[in-house]
């Protein structure tokens, strides 16, 4: 079963950030997850929730999404987002 990671992120280092966006496309495919949404126009439309930036990733399994999470490959960029942005990240069982 699919499961997804949803992201809300505040940059605060447009620069840094810059940086990160060229990691993380290859740590996501080699757990074979892929982009759904990548800081495309967000509208609300309902409650107060105003996301700056919004990523939505789909990984295979929920145990895969973790893995990516976790892993090595994935750890230099998680350092620089971390210096770059305030994140909001959850991972969600697809149906």
């Amino acid at each position: 079963m699919a499961a997804y990671v949803i992201v809300d992120v505040e940059i605060t280092d447009p620069s840094e950030y810059e940086e990160y966006k060229k990691h993380t496309p290859a740590a996501v495919a080699a757990f074979g997850g892929k982009f759904l949404s990548r800081g495309g126009t967000v509208e609300n439309l309902e409650g107060d929730w105003k996301p700056e930036r919004l990523v939505l990733l789909e990984f295979p399994t929920l145990e895969k999404a973790k893995e990516w999470w976790n892993s090595d490959l994935y750890t230099t960029a998680k350092i620089i987002r971390q210096r770059a942005a305030n994140t909001r990240m959850i991972v969600a069982d697809g149906v």
